[in-house]
C-alpha cells in the first residue's frame, strides 16, 4: 500500500512538471520591459560601442530577458545597430514591417527622431504572442541617445 502510494504522488508530480512544460511561456511586464529600456541608457551614456556590443550579446541578461531585448538603430539613416537576431544587423529599420502590412519600422523611426534626446516615446503595434498566432497588444519604448535610437518592446496583457 505504501508503495502504491509512493508511484502515485511521484506520477503526480511528473504529470504537473509535464504540464508546466506546456504552459504559455511567461512574459515580462510593462515594468521590466521600463527598466530595461533604462539600463540600456545608462550603458549608452557611459559607452555606446560597449553598450551595442552588450546588446548584441545573446548571453547577456541585463538586456535579454524572456521576450524582451534591446534593440537600436543609428540615426539618421536608419540602419539597425542592435538586435535579437543579428541576420537584422544593417537593415533598415524604416523598412520593418509586421503583418499584415503595417509599417512598424517606420512608426517607430518616426516616433524617436522627432523627439527630444532623452525623451522616452511609445507607440502600440499587435503582434502574436511567443507561440501563439493571434495578434496581441505590443507597446514600444524608444529614446535617442547622441546618433542612436534605441528600444524595448513588451506585451500589455
Amino acid at each position: 500500500m505504501r508503495t502504491r502510494t509512493l508511484v502515485s504522488a511521484c506520477a503526480g508530480l511528473v504529470l504537473s512538471w509535464s504540464a508546466a512544460s506546456f504552459a504559455e511561456p511567461q512574459l515580462a511586464s510593462p515594468a521590466e520591459g521600463k527598466a530595461t529600456l533604462e539600463r540600456a541608457i545608462a550603458a549608452l551614456k557611459a559607452n555606446e560601442a560597449a553598450a551595442l556590443k552588450a546588446f548584441n550579446d545573446e548571453k547577456n541578461k541585463d538586456f535579454r530577458d524572456r521576450d524582451l531585448y534591446v534593440y537600436c538603430f543609428s540615426l539618421p539613416d536608419g540602419k539597425i545597430t542592435a538586435y535579437q537576431s543579428p541576420v537584422m544587423i544593417g537593415t533598415n529599420v524604416k523598412e520593418l514591417k509586421v503583418p499584415p502590412n503595417n509599417p512598424v519600422g517606420q512608426r517607430g523611426y518616426d516616433a524617436v527622431a522627432m523627439a527630444a534626446e532623452g525623451e522616452i516615446v511609445s507607440f502600440t503595434y499587435d503582434f502574436p504572442k511567443p507561440g501563439t498566432k493571434t495578434p496581441a497588444p505590443k507597446e514600444t519604448l524608444e529614446v535617442r541617445i547622441g546618433k542612436q535610437a534605441c528600444g524595448v518592446s513588451y506585451f500589455k496583457a
